[in-house]
């Protein structure tokens, strides 16, 4: 954020003139027609959508205030500036509607409902990247706190920080957006992909049930001590090469010295 300039904050129910978090996920996802109908939507061609039937935000809707309070009495950290709108203090056209603050921290506070049977926190984390990276794009914020409710009962909380490279992609792709709002010329899928999103790792996983895990530990406990006499074998190996040779050869082994000096080994016949 620019010295001395603070985010404008406004409580106004039009969406049209700005691109808001909720749009970053469509300019960043494959859904061509969805791009054209917001873009519609931006230049006032077209009507939002209308979500009242859609079960899925409503539930989010109505659990919003909900996972606020579960969220503060979980963590102790209270949630602040809860439904406000702010513009970025340059860029006139992006802003974010705020499921608020987290106040002790400055992280942006996203609150989600999601079902259960197709959940995890990396598909989830990857759902609402686009979301949370634009929000902490206007707040100027380097983090962010994604509170999860699931339709199983469960509550998932997630730090997800600032990611510069993807900011800079989902910028690239917000203003190629907002140009063609303002031209008139037609969208279409930026193909930008996205860096995989980054996750404060903060749980501990017993993986007994899965049988790829059992597969590869077996073969690791198996090779681990072939492995550690290998590794020994070699570093001996380097400390008998003299220092003026390029190349040293014997009993099938052909050590040869690189530029830098490194020393690599090869299995000859």
């Amino acid at each position: 954020m620019i010295p001395h300039q603070r985010p404008q904050i406004s409580f106004g129910p039009d969406r049209r003139g700005f691109v808001g978090g909720s749009d970053a996920r469509i300019i960043m996802g494959d859904d061509e027609a969805a791009l054209l109908r917001l873009w519609r939507e931006k230049r006032g061609e077209a009507e939002p959508a209308d979500l009242s039937a859609n079960l899925i935000v409503q539930l989010g809707t109505a659990t919003e205030q909900l996972n606020r309070h579960w969220y503060e009495k979980n963590t102790g950290r209270a949630i602040t500036q809860v439904q406000r709108r702010i513009f970025h203090p340059v860029k006139r056209w992006m802003a974010a509607t705020l499921d608020g603050m987290v106040e002790s921290t400055g992280a942006v506070f996203e609150a989600k409902f999601m079902l259960p049977w197709s959940f995890s926190e990396e598909s989830a984390a990857e759902k609402h990247m686009a979301q949370l990276q634009h929000n902490m794009l206007v707040t100027a914020s380097r983090t962010s706190a994604l509170s999860i409710i699931t339709g199983g009962g469960k509550w998932v909380e997630m730090t997800i920080p600032a990611d510069p490279l993807y900011q800079h992609l989902l910028l690239t792709a917000e203003k190629k957006f907002w140009r063609c709002v303002e031209t008139g010329e037609l969208p279409h899928r930026f193909d930008i992909e996205p860096p995989r999103p980054r996750i404060e790792a903060v749980r501990s996983v017993d993986m007994n049930a899965s049988n790829a895990w059992a597969e590869f530990a077996g073969i690791f406990h198996r090779t681990r001590s072939a492995y550690l006499e290998h590794d020994a074998a070699k570093s001996e190996l380097k400390k008998l090469v003299p220092d003026d040779a390029k190349e040293a050869s014997g009993h099938g082994l052909k050590a040869t010295r690189s530029k830098s000096g490194s020393i690599t080994f090869h299995v000859v016949n």
